[in-house]
Protein backbone atom coordinates (compact mmCIF):
# COMPACT_ATOMS: atom_id res chain seq x y z
CA UNK A 1 0.00 0.00 0.00
CA UNK A 2 1.13 3.48 -1.01
CA UNK A 3 1.96 5.42 2.49
CA UNK A 4 0.57 8.86 0.52
CA UNK A 5 -1.83 10.35 3.15
CA UNK A 6 -0.73 7.94 6.42
CA UNK A 7 -0.22 10.25 9.43
CA UNK A 8 3.41 9.32 9.28
CA UNK A 9 3.48 10.17 5.65
CA UNK A 10 1.73 13.64 6.63
CA UNK A 11 4.00 14.52 9.41
CA UNK A 12 7.17 13.99 7.41
CA UNK A 13 5.95 16.42 4.12
CA UNK A 14 3.63 18.45 5.52
CA UNK A 15 1.37 16.95 2.87
CA UNK A 16 3.60 18.33 -0.29
CA UNK A 17 3.69 15.58 -3.08
CA UNK A 18 6.87 14.57 -4.38
CA UNK A 19 7.03 14.40 -8.46
CA UNK A 20 6.61 10.55 -8.51
CA UNK A 21 4.07 10.71 -6.19
CA UNK A 22 2.20 13.38 -8.14
CA UNK A 23 2.46 11.54 -11.06
CA UNK A 24 0.23 7.97 -9.37
CA UNK A 25 -2.09 10.36 -8.32
CA UNK A 26 -2.62 11.70 -11.66
CA UNK A 27 -3.55 8.21 -12.73
CA UNK A 28 -5.74 8.37 -9.73
CA UNK A 29 -7.21 11.34 -10.65
CA UNK A 30 -8.14 10.32 -14.51
CA UNK A 31 -9.48 7.00 -13.03
CA UNK A 32 -12.10 9.09 -11.00
CA UNK A 33 -13.17 10.87 -13.63
CA UNK A 34 -14.08 7.83 -15.84
CA UNK A 35 -15.54 6.34 -13.05
CA UNK A 36 -17.62 9.75 -12.20
CA UNK A 37 -18.64 9.68 -15.81
CA UNK A 38 -20.09 6.01 -16.03
CA UNK A 39 -21.55 6.07 -12.86
CA UNK A 40 -23.60 9.20 -13.40
CA UNK A 41 -24.53 7.93 -16.63
CA UNK A 42 -25.85 5.35 -15.23
CA UNK A 43 -27.86 7.30 -12.60
CA UNK A 44 -29.29 9.18 -15.83
CA UNK A 45 -31.04 6.60 -17.78
CA UNK A 46 -31.79 4.59 -14.16
CA UNK A 47 -30.28 1.78 -14.69
CA UNK A 48 -27.43 2.37 -11.85
CA UNK A 49 -27.14 -0.30 -8.67
CA UNK A 50 -28.60 2.22 -5.81
CA UNK A 51 -31.94 1.35 -7.33
CA UNK A 52 -32.24 -1.72 -5.93
CA UNK A 53 -29.98 -1.41 -2.79
CA UNK A 54 -31.18 -1.66 0.47
CA UNK A 55 -29.69 -0.57 3.81
CA UNK A 56 -31.46 -1.19 6.86
CA UNK A 57 -31.79 2.57 8.58
CA UNK A 58 -30.96 0.79 12.32
CA UNK A 59 -27.06 -0.13 10.86
CA UNK A 60 -26.52 4.19 9.96
CA UNK A 61 -27.69 5.60 13.34
CA UNK A 62 -24.49 7.31 15.36
CA UNK A 63 -23.16 5.02 17.39
CA UNK A 64 -22.86 6.23 21.00
CA UNK A 65 -20.00 5.94 22.92
CA UNK A 66 -17.38 7.94 25.41
CA UNK A 67 -15.27 8.31 22.00
CA UNK A 68 -18.42 9.72 19.87
CA UNK A 69 -19.80 11.81 22.05
CA UNK A 70 -16.49 13.72 22.60
CA UNK A 71 -16.21 13.66 18.81
CA UNK A 72 -19.21 15.13 18.76
CA UNK A 73 -18.76 17.85 21.23
CA UNK A 74 -15.34 19.24 19.39
CA UNK A 75 -17.36 18.53 16.34
CA UNK A 76 -19.94 21.15 17.32
CA UNK A 77 -17.71 23.92 19.17
CA UNK A 78 -15.77 24.10 16.03
CA UNK A 79 -17.27 23.35 12.87
CA UNK A 80 -19.58 26.00 10.64
CA UNK A 81 -23.20 24.29 10.32
CA UNK A 82 -22.75 23.42 6.82
CA UNK A 83 -19.10 21.75 7.87
CA UNK A 84 -20.95 19.96 10.71
CA UNK A 85 -23.88 18.69 8.00
CA UNK A 86 -21.34 17.80 5.74
CA UNK A 87 -19.69 15.65 8.69
CA UNK A 88 -22.94 13.81 9.64
CA UNK A 89 -23.75 12.85 5.79
CA UNK A 90 -20.47 11.43 5.62
CA UNK A 91 -20.97 9.13 8.13
CA UNK A 92 -24.17 7.95 6.76
CA UNK A 93 -22.96 7.78 3.45
CA UNK A 94 -19.52 5.53 4.58
CA UNK A 95 -21.31 3.32 6.74
CA UNK A 96 -24.44 2.99 4.18
CA UNK A 97 -21.30 1.90 1.68
CA UNK A 98 -19.56 -0.80 4.53
CA UNK A 99 -22.56 -2.40 4.61
CA UNK A 100 -23.70 -2.64 1.09
CA UNK A 101 -20.14 -4.52 0.62
CA UNK A 102 -20.16 -6.40 3.29
CA UNK A 103 -16.71 -4.51 5.37
CA UNK A 104 -16.45 -5.10 8.98
CA UNK A 105 -15.88 -1.62 9.97
CA UNK A 106 -15.20 -0.04 13.70
CA UNK A 107 -18.18 2.26 13.66
CA UNK A 108 -17.08 4.22 16.87
CA UNK A 109 -13.73 5.31 15.02
CA UNK A 110 -15.52 5.81 12.03
CA UNK A 111 -17.89 7.66 13.18
CA UNK A 112 -15.13 9.91 15.25
CA UNK A 113 -13.09 10.20 11.91
CA UNK A 114 -15.80 11.44 9.83
CA UNK A 115 -16.88 14.08 12.88
CA UNK A 116 -13.52 15.58 12.85
CA UNK A 117 -11.83 15.43 9.42
CA UNK A 118 -12.81 18.74 8.06
CA UNK A 119 -11.78 20.68 11.72
CA UNK A 120 -8.35 21.53 9.37
CA UNK A 121 -9.84 23.74 7.46
CA UNK A 122 -11.49 25.58 9.93
CA UNK A 123 -7.96 25.60 12.07
CA UNK A 124 -5.08 25.14 9.74
CA UNK A 125 -2.29 27.97 9.39
CA UNK A 126 1.04 28.09 7.64
CA UNK A 127 1.30 25.79 4.32
CA UNK A 128 0.62 22.17 5.88
CA UNK A 129 -2.07 20.19 4.88
CA UNK A 130 -5.10 21.10 6.61
CA UNK A 131 -5.81 17.51 7.64
CA UNK A 132 -2.89 17.20 9.94
CA UNK A 133 -4.53 20.14 12.13
CA UNK A 134 -8.09 17.72 11.64
CA UNK A 135 -5.58 14.89 12.95
CA UNK A 136 -4.29 17.00 15.89
CA UNK A 137 -8.00 17.34 17.04
CA UNK A 138 -8.86 13.77 16.30
CA UNK A 139 -5.24 13.10 18.82
CA UNK A 140 -6.84 15.50 21.62
CA UNK A 141 -10.09 13.36 21.70
CA UNK A 142 -8.22 10.05 21.41
CA UNK A 143 -6.21 11.00 24.50
CA UNK A 144 -9.42 12.59 25.99
CA UNK A 145 -11.57 9.50 25.99
CA UNK A 146 -8.39 6.85 26.69
CA UNK A 147 -8.71 5.35 22.67
CA UNK A 148 -5.95 2.96 22.40
CA UNK A 149 -2.30 3.69 20.38
CA UNK A 150 -3.24 1.55 17.49
CA UNK A 151 -7.04 3.26 17.17
CA UNK A 152 -5.71 6.17 17.66
CA UNK A 153 -3.41 6.01 14.74
CA UNK A 154 -6.35 4.37 12.79
CA UNK A 155 -8.48 7.46 13.15
CA UNK A 156 -5.78 10.06 12.29
CA UNK A 157 -4.50 7.98 9.08
CA UNK A 158 -8.05 8.16 8.01
CA UNK A 159 -8.54 11.88 8.39
CA UNK A 160 -5.51 12.66 6.90
CA UNK A 161 -5.71 10.27 3.72
CA UNK A 162 -9.73 10.95 3.12
CA UNK A 163 -9.12 13.92 0.40
CA UNK A 164 -6.41 11.49 -1.89
CA UNK A 165 -8.16 10.61 -4.87
CA UNK A 166 -8.15 7.46 -4.76
CA UNK A 167 -8.17 4.84 -1.22
CA UNK A 168 -8.71 1.68 -1.02
CA UNK A 169 -9.86 -0.83 1.07
CA UNK A 170 -5.97 -1.98 1.24
CA UNK A 171 -5.83 1.41 3.97
CA UNK A 172 -8.29 -0.51 6.14
CA UNK A 173 -11.84 -0.04 6.61
CA UNK A 174 -11.89 3.08 8.44
CA UNK A 175 -10.04 5.07 5.90
CA UNK A 176 -12.16 4.01 3.03
CA UNK A 177 -15.50 4.43 3.96
CA UNK A 178 -14.48 7.59 5.56
CA UNK A 179 -12.93 8.80 2.10
CA UNK A 180 -15.91 7.01 -0.09
CA UNK A 181 -18.25 9.20 2.14
CA UNK A 182 -16.95 12.28 1.97
CA UNK A 183 -16.58 11.45 -1.65
CA UNK A 184 -20.28 10.69 -2.22
CA UNK A 185 -21.00 14.50 -0.18
CA UNK A 186 -18.77 16.33 -1.86
CA UNK A 187 -19.01 15.37 -5.99
CA UNK A 188 -21.31 12.60 -5.79
CA UNK A 189 -18.71 10.00 -6.19
CA UNK A 190 -20.36 6.63 -5.83
CA UNK A 191 -24.10 8.44 -5.32
CA UNK A 192 -25.21 5.73 -7.67
CA UNK A 193 -24.56 2.65 -5.49
CA UNK A 194 -26.32 4.25 -2.56
CA UNK A 195 -30.40 3.48 -2.42
CA UNK A 196 -32.27 7.17 -2.85
CA UNK A 197 -33.35 6.80 0.49
CA UNK A 198 -30.33 7.12 2.31
CA UNK A 199 -29.13 9.77 -0.15
CA UNK A 200 -32.63 11.70 0.79
CA UNK A 201 -32.92 10.81 4.30
CA UNK A 202 -28.99 11.77 5.45
CA UNK A 203 -29.52 15.47 3.50
CA UNK A 204 -33.05 15.88 5.14
CA UNK A 205 -31.51 15.00 8.43
CA UNK A 206 -28.76 17.20 7.98
CA UNK A 207 -29.26 19.94 5.14
CA UNK A 208 -26.96 21.02 2.27
CA UNK A 209 -27.69 24.38 2.95
CA UNK A 210 -25.12 26.79 1.11
CA UNK A 211 -22.40 23.56 1.44
CA UNK A 212 -20.99 23.90 -2.44
CA UNK A 213 -20.34 27.09 -2.36
CA UNK A 214 -18.64 27.23 1.06
CA UNK A 215 -16.90 24.01 0.43
CA UNK A 216 -15.57 25.08 -3.16
CA UNK A 217 -14.45 28.10 -1.14
CA UNK A 218 -12.87 26.69 1.35
CA UNK A 219 -11.29 24.07 -1.06
CA UNK A 220 -9.31 27.02 -2.95
CA UNK A 221 -8.18 28.37 -0.29
CA UNK A 222 -6.42 25.21 0.77
CA UNK A 223 -5.23 24.79 -2.33
CA UNK A 224 -3.67 28.43 -2.61
CA UNK A 225 -2.57 27.70 1.09
CA UNK A 226 -0.25 24.37 0.23
CA UNK A 227 1.39 24.17 -2.68
CA UNK A 228 2.16 21.07 -4.19
CA UNK A 229 -0.33 19.54 -2.27
CA UNK A 230 -3.31 16.80 -3.01
CA UNK A 231 -5.72 20.03 -2.98
CA UNK A 232 -4.16 21.62 -5.31
CA UNK A 233 -4.02 19.02 -7.41
CA UNK A 234 -7.29 18.02 -7.43
CA UNK A 235 -8.54 21.33 -8.04
CA UNK A 236 -5.85 22.13 -10.92
CA UNK A 237 -6.16 18.70 -12.62
CA UNK A 238 -9.59 17.20 -11.09
CA UNK A 239 -11.60 20.44 -12.05
CA UNK A 240 -12.86 19.91 -8.61
CA UNK A 241 -14.54 23.25 -8.11
CA UNK A 242 -16.86 21.43 -10.87
CA UNK A 243 -17.39 18.28 -9.57
CA UNK A 244 -18.42 19.90 -6.44
CA UNK A 245 -20.79 22.10 -7.94
CA UNK A 246 -22.39 19.36 -10.07
CA UNK A 247 -22.85 16.57 -7.72
CA UNK A 248 -26.04 15.38 -7.53
CA UNK A 249 -27.62 17.33 -4.60
CA UNK A 250 -29.81 20.28 -4.72
CA UNK A 251 -28.98 23.20 -2.82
Amino acid sequence: MSTVGTIDWSRRTGGRLAPSERRVLLVDVARAHGTNALGRLLMAVHLHPGRNAYVPPARLRAPDSPLTRAADDTAVRLLPGTLLAHSHRTYVFGRALGELEGIDVDSEVLYAAALLHDTGLVLAEGVDDFTLASARVAWDVAERVGLSTAATETLQTAITMHHSPRVTPAAGPVAYLLSAGAGVDVVGLRAWDLPRGVLEGAVAEHPREGFKRSFALAWADEAARVPGGRAQLLRRYGAFGAAIHIAPFAE
